[in-house]
Formats: C-alpha cells, structure tokens, sequence
C-alpha cells in the first residue's frame, strides 16, 4: 500500500507540475546592466526615459556620466557580461517561478525584470516593488569570485547565478505571510517553515538546499541531527519563549548556530528555519487545509496539528 501511495502521489505531481507548465506567461527581461555598459554621455536622455526609476531627480546627469567613465564600475561590468553574456537560464527559472505563483495566486501579475549593477549591495540584490522586479546581478557572479574575497562564507556561499530565482521567491513569500503577534520562537520558526513551504510550491524544480540557502553538505548535516537540535530546544523550554536572542542564534542568517555546544561550529546558521520547515510541511501533509488557510493559521495551532516527530 505504501508503494502505491507513493506513485499516485508521484503520478499527482506530475499531472500538476503539467498543468503549470500551461500557463502562459510572458517574461520581460531588460538588460539594463548591458544597456548602461555600452551606453555614452548622448545616450543618457534614452536610457533615462526607458528607465525614469532608476534615475533619481536629486543627482545630475554629470553623475551618471562620471559613472560610465569610471574605471571599477568597467570592471564590474565586464566581469557580469562574462558570468552573463545572456539570461536565458535565469529567464526559464524566473517564468517558472511566475507560472507556479499564478496557480497558487490567481491574481498575480508578472512584473518587467530588469537586471542591473550595484556595487555588490548583496543586502539589496533582489528588489520587488509591484510592477518591477531589479536584480543585481554583480551579487551572483560565483561564490569565489575576487569581488567577495572580504566578505564572510556564510553570506557569499549564494551568490551564484543557480540561486537567484529561490532569492527571487523569498521575496515574494515573505509578502504573503499575513502578520503574527507571536513573539515566541516557535512563532519564528513556523513563519519561516511557512516561507520555505511556499518555496517547496512555487520552485519545485529546486532543491531543498537552494530554497533554504545552505550548501549540500550543510543540509546534510542538518537533516542528520534534526532529532538532536528538537531535543536541545524541548529540553530547555525554549519553544514558547519570548527573549529575542533566540531568532539570532536560531533564525537569522549567521555563520552558525549558536547552541554553546561544541557542535556549533560544524552546523549551519538558522537552523531553526529549518525545523519550522518541517512543522509545517507534516501539518500540512497530516490535515486537510488549503495554502491560504494554512498561511493564516496560528503557530501553536499548526505545531498542535502537525503530528511532527523528528527523524532519529
């Protein structure tokens, strides 16, 4: 009988992943960064009247006319033609992403994707505004390029070009959790799992590793001791607490943990995220709810409901 589950459950996803693939959906990509690149001082009128946002009031046009001179800024365009002399790959995955939101979010509307540079302003590499979706592609050119050297692992372990579409979807999930007052750390934790499960929808084509932002052998390591980080925060009673700490050492991107455990340093940061991942994924397998309803339902409900048992 579990074979057979297993198939139907299989055959199910297919059938939908089919139906999505339907969609019609057009992808408007703008090469802005190219544009720009190529562009001299008689082509910024153009390109100011194509890109009227990118180009704020308060700054003269002898600004933009020094930038395209400039020797760094040559530099970063250069090396972003070479890791992207075309989109087309992260256009595929970016229509994919849109398919899959428009069946789940009926009322979605593609944005117009515009790629562009940003000195490396990795903190605002995606920008969703409504209609407009800015991608700074100069934060994607590959975990060891020369561009990162001073910055910490843990943050430029993603700047690759296979993870902009699961950046993309962060952005656009997180707008989709409607607002808690739990303050608790299991609060956090199931409106990240919230987050990642909308992920496991909307970039299907993605692995668990890309939709959480960990390299393989971290989820590794994190699928290993599941069993072991629920016990640390059972036992100590940490589920229902308040202090704000916690989202720190457990939640928010770090280069570890924070467990004061000697495991600490062999774990990746947020695990947490990852253990409200699994609460919501074994609610939503054990109950019969729809997204939407799942989306608006209390943490302490959901945890109540799961039935979620740590692999040992």
């Amino acid at each position: 009988m579990m074979i057979l589950s297993v198939i139907f459950s299989c055959d199910r996803k297919d059938l939908l992943e089919e139906e999505i693939a339907q969609i019609e959906m057009e992808v408007q990509v703008d090469r802005f960064d190219v544009e720009f690149s190529k562009a001299t001082p008689e082509d910024l009128p153009q390109l100011k009247s194509a890109y009227p946002f990118l180009f704020p009031s308060q700054y003269k046009d002898s600004v933009w006319i020094v930038k395209m001179k400039d020797t760094v800024q040559r530099e970063i365009f250069e090396e972003v033609a070479r890791v992207f002399p075309d989109f087309s790959e992260p256009t595929e995955e970016l229509r994919s992403l849109f398919q899959h939101i428009k069946y789940y979010f009926p009322e979605f509307k593609e944005p117009r994707v515009i790629t562009l540079t940003s000195e490396v302003e990795y903190k605002n590499r995606v920008i969703w505004a409504d209609s407009l979706l800015l991608l700074s592609l100069d934060v994607y050119l590959g975990t060891d390029h020369r561009f990162y050297e001073r910055l910490p692992q843990y943050q430029k372990k993603n700047f690759t070009a296979g993870q902009i579409v699961s950046d993309v979807a962060s952005d656009y999930v997180v707008k989709r959790i409607p607002p808690d007052q739990d303050r608790s750390f299991l609060g956090a934790m199931i409106r990240a799992g919230k987050e990642l499960y909308l992920k496991d929808l909307l970039i299907p084509f993605k692995n668990d590793a890309s939709r959480i932002g960990y390299t393989v052998e971290e989820m590794d390591w994190t699928r290993a001791n599941e069993s072991e980080m629920w016990r640390y925060f059972v036992e100590r009673s940490l589920l229902f607490s308040t202090d704000s700490r916690l989202k720190s050492r457990f939640i928010e991107p770090a280069p570890f943990s924070k467990f004061y455990l000697e495991i600490d340093n062999e774990s990746p940061g947020g695990v947490g995220r990852f253990i409200g991942w699994r609460i919501v994924r074994a609610y939503m397998h054990n109950n019969n709810v729809s997204l939407q309803d799942m989306l608006k339902t209390s943490a302490e409900d959901i945890f109540n409901k799961s039935g979620y048992k740590p692999k040992k």
